[in-house]
This record gives structure tokens, sequence and C-alpha cells, in this order.
């Protein structure tokens, strides 16, 4: 009996670790992905795991190489360590994705802060304190992503003094497109300095976009008295577009009104004159009764028909009249025997015509019928 060689049980191919970037992100570090055959089976497995650690817009639907953007379709084009990017449906975007490093907050110097001389009778105001001592606590919504909560960050007292740490530290954990660049308002008032925040207060970053209104604050991580505030707001800002588009529309008639009137062109209304009621002409129950008189008729002249007109009638109109016969021809002449024999020679000659022409109205009858029946002979 032979020998059967052992096989292995398990696969026993290395695990491999890849570095992936987010296409055209200058400020995305990157992000370590490791995995193993038996995790993902095939390259369609590999982008669906990498959608949920990358955020791309639309999902991960393609690996390009960070250098010249060449494009990955297998798993066993992956390198062991390799780096490369990833993106949606849009092209590669060039960037030297290799050597981005993390933005870390620049180190300040320590603020000695003045301490009051005993002696003097100096106050701080309370600002000082709050503004320079203490840190924030803010809550911070991504651009036009209203499925995604808002993420509560904590920045230091130490880089509150630079308006730039401030967006660096919101950035790393707000990924909007580009990075983040500003900070707004739910309402969309713009941030300029760190001196606008305030503790447990909400704000959108946004990246290169444009800030978009959405109804941020309907999120259930908005507190309740938060939302009504907002709501307030808002309806309260409808008002005032409503308000300034009637008065918009209120200026732009009178004004175009007042033109017309100084123009050469423009007539003026005349006062309409009082019409008296008519009475109204017709039988009772008539349908062809009008119903509003004629303005251009009111005050014309009755003009009675004379009997003595003569009208001219059509000759299919005109009552036919009896022709009398002249009593004095006599019956007795001596052509008398001629004439009737021309007439029964006319009444023998219109039976045959009328024979004819029934007989030449059945075949066209027949003719037809075969026409409609298409039989031919």
């Amino acid at each position: 009996m032979g020998t059967r060689g052992a096989y292995a049980l398990v696969d026993t191919t290395p695990a491999k670790t890849i570095l992936v970037y987010r296409n055209g992100d200058q400020f995305y570090v990157g992000k370590k992905f490791v995995f193993t055959r038996r995790r993902v089976a095939n390259f369609e497995v590999l982008l669906e795991q990498l959608t949920e650690q990358v955020e791309v817009p639309f999902g991960v639907r393609r690996l390009y190489t960070p250098t010249r953007g060449h494009q990955v379709h297998q798993l066993e084009a992956l390198q062991m360590g390799g780096k490369y990017v990833a993106a949606g449906r849009e092209p590669f975007k060039k960037l030297d994705y290799i050597h981005i490093v993390p933005r870390k907050p620049m180190k300040m110097k320590k603020f000695k802060e003045i301490k009051p001389v005993v002696h003097c009778d100096i106050n701080v105001p309370s600002k000082w304190h709050t503004f320079h001592g203490l840190s924030r606590h803010i809550n911070v919504f991504t651009n036009g992503r209203l499925l995604i909560p808002p993420v509560k960050i904590i920045i230091p007292k130490f880089t509150l003094m630079d308006w730039e740490n401030v967006l660096a530290v919101v950035g790393e954990k707000v990924f909007p497109l580009g990075g983040v660049r500003k900070l707004f308002t739910m309402n969309g008032h713009l941030l300029d300095n760190s001196k606008d925040l305030q503790d447990n207060h909400f704000y959108v970053a946004t990246g290169l976009e444009a800030f978009k209104y959405f109804p941020y604050w309907k999120s259930p991580k908005v507190p309740s008295e938060v939302q009504q505030k907002c709501a307030e707001i808002e309806k309260h800002s409808r008002r005032k577009k409503k308000e300034n588009l009637k008065g918009k529309e209120l200026h732009k008639h009178d004004s175009d009104s007042s033109k017309l009137q100084d123009s050469v062109y423009y007539a003026k209304e005349e006062k309409k004159q009082v019409v008296e009621r008519l009475i109204q002409s017709g039988a009772e129950g008539d349908v062809y009764k009008a119903q509003t008189p004629n303005i251009e008729t009111q005050g014309a002249p009755v003009v009675i028909e004379d009997q003595e007109v003569k009208v001219e009638v059509p000759v299919d109109e005109t009552p036919a009249e009896i022709v009398k016969e002249d009593k004095g021809i006599d019956d007795n002449t001596p052509d008398s025997g001629s004439n009737k024999e021309k007439e029964e020679e006319d009444l023998h000659e219109d039976n045959e015509r009328q024979q004819l022409s029934r007989t030449s109205v059945r075949i066209k009858r027949w003719l037809r019928f075969l026409k409609k029946n298409q039989m031919t002979y």
C-alpha cells in the first residue's frame, strides 16, 4: 500500500498589512489595514471592508498606487507593507501621499499669568480666567451629513491661542472633504476666532465645499432646549424673508406704475360712464333671447318696414303657378293624327330610356359590390 502525503488543514498563507490613503485628501495620514486569505476571499470583499474603515464618498470602489496612479484589480497584486490610495468612482488625484505627516499642534510658550500685587487693588475680569484658564468642550457635525451624529471634542487651553491649531484638533476626529477648513454655527454663521467658541455648543465643520443649510439641530443628540431655540430662530428668519419679499414686490409695483405715468405713451384711465339698464328684448322663454343687451344699439330708432317694398325671392322658393290652356285652339285640326303618332313615339322612347337607365344603375351597383368584396371576373 502506498503512503499519502500529509496535507495542511489550515491555510498557512501569511496576513498582509497595507497602508491606505484617501484620494485627494492631503491631510489624511493613512490607515493600516490587515487582512488574511480566510477573512478576505476576493477583491470585492476587500473593498467592502475598506469602506467601513476609510470614509470615502459613495464607498471605496478603486485602489490606486500612490506615485503613478495605476489601478489594482486583484488581491495577488497587493504587496506586503505596500501603500495604496482608496477612491470612489472619481479618477486618481495626484498628491504626495507618501510624505503626508500628521499635523501636531505647535508648542506654545507657557503663558505666565500676571498676578496682581498684594498692595494694589486690581480687579481681574472673569472673562480673562474663562478664556485663558479653561478648555472647551464642543460638539461638531460634518457638513451635509445628517446621518452622522456630532462628535464631542475637547480643545485644550494651549491650542485656543491659535485658530489653525483649533481646526487641526477638530480635523483629527471630523473628516469632511479636503480636511477641516472652517467652522460654522448650525445657522450658518462663520467663526473666525476661538473667542467665539462656547462650551457644550454645536458647530459644523466644512472643508473645500460651501456650507450646506440642513436642519442639524433635529439630531437626537442635540438637547431639547437647543432644538426649541433653533426652531424659533428658523421661524423668525422665515417670517423676515416673507416680509422682505412682499416689500420688494410692492416697491417694484409702485416704481413700475410711476415710470409708466411719467412716460409719454402712458394712457390715463377714463371714467366709465354709467349705462342704464336696457329692456330685455325677445319673447319670454325664447332660446335666442339676449341676456345682456348690446350697448352699441342703445338709443337707435326703430325703422318700420314698408309694405310696398318688393323682395326678390329665389326661384326654388317661389310658389308654383297654374297655367291655363288657351280655349281658341281646336282639337279637330288636320294635323291631330300626326301629333298623336308623335306623342306615342315620344312615350316609347321615354320608356326605353328609363329601362336603359335602370339597367345602368343595376350594373353600377353590381360593380360596387364586386369592388367591396374584391372579386374579379
